[in-house]
């Protein structure tokens, strides 16, 4: 890869326009490049829940995830280009209905919250909600491949999986809603 990457500051975005990777430029505010921010912001998001304390197999499945949005953005910044496979979704599906099957069936909904790992995920769940809602967006004026919202849409699933995996390995309770607190 060389030194893809060795000047930062290029102010070629000054006028309000980015590069995407095909070499064509956009301006910032458009629905692609809203998508690639979101998405940027969810692996971050992802990149804090990682900061924490995790279960092994938690940490491993999250690193790949991080790497699998990489992608994900790399197909959102080249218009036409496809990456994500069907089988990275596949391996969310796998992954949450393995991580599921040990928890407890929930009888209430819960509150993002708990441990602070288990709030992390929470939250990137809930950045990951934006992400594709951002991503949907786009498809609507763009073409995006399906794999795109199906991972999206899986992932989020996933992380509110692991909100509740973190809390049982920390040794918490999920947040239940009291849906009756004030009556």
């Amino acid at each position: 890869m060389g030194h893809r990457l060795s000047r930062i500051t290029t102010r070629t975005g000054d006028a309000g326009d980015t590069g995407l990777g095909d070499g064509s430029r956009v301006a910032k505010d458009t629905p692609r490049i809203q998508a690639l921010g979101d998405v940027d912001e969810l692996n971050s998001a992802i990149g804090v829940v990682l900061a924490e304390d995790l279960p092994g197999e938690v940490r491993e499945a999250l690193l790949a995830v991080q790497q699998d949005l990489f992608d994900l953005g790399g197909e959102l910044c080249i218009p036409g280009h496809r990456i994500l496979r069907e089988a990275q979704v596949e391996r969310l599906e796998a992954l949450t209905a393995a991580q599921n099957a040990q928890l407890a069936p929930l009888k209430e909904f819960i509150l993002p919250g708990g441990s602070r790992a288990a709030a992390a995920a929470h939250l990137a769940r809930t950045v990951c909600r934006r992400a594709e809602r951002s991503v949907v967006t786009l498809g609507r004026s763009e073409s995006v491949g399906d794999p795109v919202r199906q991972y999206l849409n899986r992932l989020s699933d996933l992380l509110f999986v692991l909100g509740r995996v973190l809390n049982r390995s920390a040794g918490r309770d999920d947040v239940l809603w009291q849906h009756k607190r004030g009556s």
